[in-house]
């Protein structure tokens, strides 16, 4: 029979469980962001009562450190049907292929890299993705001392979405002039002649700011490339 009047009307509802909280958690970033996801608001999307989930997940933290797990989980699920040979030359292509996948799935959570950014718990389903990506290295040639290496300079490239040093994802409203680069766009001939020459005019396509697609594969290629030669 329907359950009325509890969560979204669905006729019958599993059991509770950790997987079951944690992507409902997702599905509530994906529909509102990070900041949409609260206990309450989740135990509304489950129709249980907020007691109820705490027998999962003890608070936020713990619904953000288990969102990492899920979305690698997939990230793991998706690489592992990628079937590309890995020995000598082959590592860069392999390696390559890996990263644009993990990022394929991050793009259906575009909240999820400030996520992953903030945890400091270590992700079971993160180190079992890293140690798929030097797998790859060690089978092209690579010296442990140089994965070593490779995974610094990837750093989180390596999953699939890069950290940028600057964000104005907190300034002025789409369209408007930052006031402080208007202010001081006399001192700043370089910086203003690059950004009146280069545009990024296709936000929606990011995982972060001047993160898109092409500018992703770019540096991707770049380190890819730099290993390559030392490899």
């Amino acid at each position: 029979m329907p359950v009325a009047g509890r969560g979204r009307g669905v006729e019958a509802r599993a059991p509770l469980s950790r997987d079951l909280v944690l992507r409902a958690a997702i599905k509530l970033a994906d529909e509102g962001g990070i900041a949409a996801v609260t206990m309450r608001r989740l135990a509304e999307e489950l129709g249980a009562e907020a007691m109820s989930l705490y027998h999962h997940v003890a608070n936020k933290d713990q619904v953000l450190d288990g969102v990492v797990d899920v979305i690698t989980a997939d990230i793991n699920a998706a690489v592992d049907r990628v079937d590309a040979p890995v020995d000598g030359a082959a590592w860069k292509s392999a390696a390559r292929r890996r990263i644009l996948t993990a990022r394929q799935v991050l793009l259906r959570h575009r909240w999820a890299p400030a996520v992953f950014a903030s945890r400091t718990a270590t992700s079971p389903q993160v180190l079992l993705y890293f140690d798929g990506l030097i797998g790859i290295m060690r089978a092209g040639g690579f010296s442990n001392d140089l994965a070593h290496h490779a995974m610094h300079a990837l750093g989180s490239r390596a999953l699939g979405f890069s950290q940028e040093l600057f964000s104005p994802n907190d300034g002025p409203a789409d369209g408007e002039p930052d006031p402080v680069v208007v202010g001081m766009a006399p001192r700043l001939p370089n910086l203003m002649g690059m950004l009146a020459e280069v545009a990024h005019d296709d936000p929606d396509s990011t995982l972060g700011w001047c993160d898109d697609q092409s500018e992703f594969e770019f540096g991707l290629d770049l380190l890819l490339e730099g290993l390559d030669r030392r490899r």
